[in-house]
């Protein structure tokens, strides 16, 4: 009888901790719209599962059978990644969904995943798993502990922490695995210490979150400065009961970039697609503002739906007169590239690389490589470029950027190369936010939890009229 009454309160308290009954009554509600609301044909709806079920069999096959944490990408050699884990975490969610995998199959992968953080040593050996409740980037499949001499990151630990806050909201059933799940995300989330993140006043980058830290470097002297794939950071940081968040994110925000790359697309510029998709992937941003998007009068949705029109106006544009440009071939972001062995006459061509557009004068590593992840993670902000664009991908090169897990990671027409692998960090966000445009699924389990409820509150975010 006393452990059925422990179970049932441990029980009512992780529900608490998870639920936002537990916002303060002076606080607004944020909440979720669901799904977007656009007309979509028979052909679109067979497009788009077709792509989901590819894009799900990375997470499904290349996670570790007993640790549950996701390579980084399906190369043979590749580590784990923290952030493909994170992303990953949600993308079991919608196998389920979609019955691809039953519940219980996603419920106790999950349950390994976290099972394999909360035992995982967190110590500032150069060989352990995390520190401070912070991970290291990349981990070695084998061992579970750190791979390379990678950073602690707070990036990607931001995103598996997402992971884990959407995870103890959908698992809600009264079953054993579902209380585990939501007792270990409760547990965990608890553990960050932002405080040794946070850079001093005498850092250039004064009061934001450092990217990373190394046993061998300590704190590096660099922080999450607006805008980019970090806003979400600051909001889970606030949430989770960081120290003069309010300060930190005054310093975010005073880095921000405001462009008009294009009559009538006004937005705090990035040039990659990525940062405009990551922290939106979790939290619905429609109609939400901060106080320096109030005064620019738009929301986040929209300033993401602008940049996503800005990178097709450049592909018209097309200043550097790369090949296959055009109003149905684009998206610039961090994805694989052909590498400067490719280099002929004045064309040079990158690796791995954060490429982006923001009209000509603003481009990041643009190199006629384009990844079609990046249309598609912006598919809730302009479907009605997004899908015709992905059609006309399909049509133009067809099985040439097609395989095993769905679109090949990028591709480049101007030399007619195609990348030969999937990444982690780029799967996720495309299967999530096809599942938000189609359903709202993630964001309607993320944004009921309190942390975000907290944190959007503490910064100040508020409904536009």
């Amino acid at each position: 009888m006393k452990n059925q009454l422990k179970t049932s309160l441990l029980l009512l308290l992780i529900i608490l901790i998870g639920n936002s009954s537990c916002v303060k009554n002076d606080q607004p509600i944020y909440k979720s719209f669901g799904k977007v609301n656009y007309p979509v044909t028979t052909d679109d709806v067979a497009m788009l599962d077709s792509i989901q079920y590819k894009t799900f069999q990375f997470f499904l096959n290349e996670h570790h059978p007993e640790k549950g944490i996701v390579k980084d990408r399906a190369a043979s050699w590749a580590p784990a990644s923290i952030a493909s884990t994170g992303f990953g975490i949600p993308c079991f969610a919608i196998g389920a969904e979609r019955q691809w995998i039953t519940r219980e199959q996603a419920a106790e992968i999950t349950l390994q995943i976290l099972d394999f953080f909360t035992k995982s040593v967190q110590s500032p050996d150069t060989n352990a798993t995390g520190y401070k409740g912070f991970y290291y980037h990349f981990l070695r499949m084998n061992t579970g502990t750190r791979e390379w001499k990678c950073e602690l990151s707070s990036v990607d630990t931001g995103i598996l922490m997402m992971g884990f806050l959407f995870a103890r909201n959908y698992y809600n059933l009264d079953n054993e695995v579902e209380l585990q799940i939501r007792e270990l995300s409760a547990a965990l989330l608890s553990k960050m210490d932002w405080n040794f993140f946070i850079l001093p006043s005498s850092s250039k980058y004064a009061h934001t979150i450092s990217m990373g830290w190394t046993p061998e470097e300590g704190l590096l002297d660099y922080g999450w400065f607006g805008y980019n794939e970090a806003l979400f950071l600051y909001i889970l940081a606030a949430g989770t009961g960081m120290e003069n968040a309010e300060q930190s994110y005054d310093s975010w925000l005073a880095t921000y970039k405001w462009d008009t790359p294009y009559e009538g697309l006004s937005h705090v510029a990035f040039p990659p697609l990525f940062g405009h998709q990551f922290s939106q992937a979790f939290i619905d941003f429609r109609g939400l503002g901060d106080k320096y998007m109030k005064e620019k009068g738009i929301d986040y949705f929209e300033n993401s739906r602008r940049a996503t029109y800005v990178q097709r106006e450049y592909a018209i544009e097309n200043p550097k007169g790369w090949v296959g440009y055009d109003s149905l071939c684009w998206g610039f972001t961090a994805s694989d590239g052909p590498g400067n062995s490719y280099n002929f006459e004045n064309k040079k061509f990158e690796g791995y690389a954060g490429r982006g557009a923001s009209g000509a004068n603003n481009t990041i590593a643009e190199d006629g490589t384009v990844a079609p992840y990046g249309p598609l993670s912006s598919l809730p902000f302009a479907p009605e470029i997004v899908l015709p664009t992905i059609r006309s991908m399909n049509e133009k090169y067809g099985s040439k950027i097609w395989g095993k897990y769905g679109y090949l990671d990028s591709f480049n027409p101007t030399i007619n190369w195609v990348n030969n692998d999937y990444i982690g960090i780029d799967q996720g966000p495309m299967l999530m936010m096809i599942e938000n445009f189609r359903t709202g699924l993630v964001w309607n389990y993320v944004m009921k939890d309190s942390v975000i409820q907290t944190g959007l509150h503490r910064l100040g975010f508020e409904y536009l009229k």
